[in-house]
């Protein structure tokens, strides 16, 4: 079972009720160290003063913010420390939007919030609430010393807690050249296409879907650990790409012969 990240109170209006997160993702658990190519040793990272050309102990390090690449203001601990938001245990629900009025863009993690002893009969309630109206809960909490703008979701038998990126750390995909000044597809590219995402059309499987790299880097793993030869992939030559009509066309063909074999 995950360890809970965060406990505390909920609140959205007069009604105040304990709860728990709980992380709503796994980390892949697939990370690579780097070794020295002649020993196999893991790597260390040292604290390097390029300036003073030593190694510099933790009691010496302290932090900056870049204002530009010639000026940092150094910044003490105890400074920071002074600017932190308040370790608050309450996560405050301020407005109640409708959901499709939160651009995908904006989630950034998700816990799952489950209620602590008392609270159950007010978290039943409110994911019940939120259920029947369609409406999601946007507040504030303060986490590990930072201020997130939260929204709260009924999630099958619970409720999912998202923080949010704020506007200003969003792209706006207008400032991308590559956007600009688009051709239109014809009337016959439409149709092509269209058919196409017909014949493609089905239910989301998540199951069916899987990690093909940690599948193939675990197998690589075992067989260099038996000792077997490791093949060397020769890198493919890039194919032109196909004329855009061309390619409907061939992709609906085959996945007419698709759906045939299926049925």
């Amino acid at each position: 079972m995950p360890k809970a990240i965060f406990a505390g109170s909920l609140s959205f209006g007069l009604v105040n009720l304990p709860i728990k997160l709980y992380p709503a993702t796994k980390a892949r658990g697939t990370a690579l160290r780097t070794l020295h190519s002649s020993c196999h040793t893991p790597l260390q990272h040292k604290r390097w003063c390029p300036r003073c050309e030593k190694e510099v102990p933790l009691e010496e390090v302290e932090y900056g913010f870049e204002l530009s690449k010639t000026r940092i203001v150094p910044l003490k601990e105890e400074e920071l420390l002074g600017i932190q938001p308040k370790k608050a245990k309450t996560i405050e629900i301020f407005t109640f939007v409708d959901p499709a009025s939160i651009d995908p863009l904006y989630p950034e993690a998700h816990y799952h919030a489950v209620p602590q002893e008392g609270g159950e009969r007010a978290f039943t309630l409110l994911r019940e609430i939120l259920s029947l109206t369609n409406k999601v809960g946007v507040g504030k909490m303060t986490m590990r010393a930072r201020e997130y703008v939260v929204v709260l979701r009924p999630y099958r038998q619970g409720l999912l807690l998202s923080t949010l990126h704020y506007q200003s750390e969003l792209v706006d995909p207008s400032e991308l050249k590559e956007l600009q000044h688009l051709p239109l597809p014809t009337e016959k590219e439409r149709e092509l296409a269209r058919m196409l995402v017909e014949h493609l059309s089905g239910d989301f499987k998540p199951e069916e879907y899987r990690d093909t790299y940690k599948e193939a880097l675990m197998e690589l793993v075992k067989r260099k650990m038996e000792g077997e030869p490791i093949p060397v992939m020769r890198e493919e030559k890039k194919e032109a790409p196909m004329d855009l009509m061309k390619a409907l066309e061939a992709s609906l063909a085959a996945a007419r012969e698709r759906k045939k074999a299926s049925d």
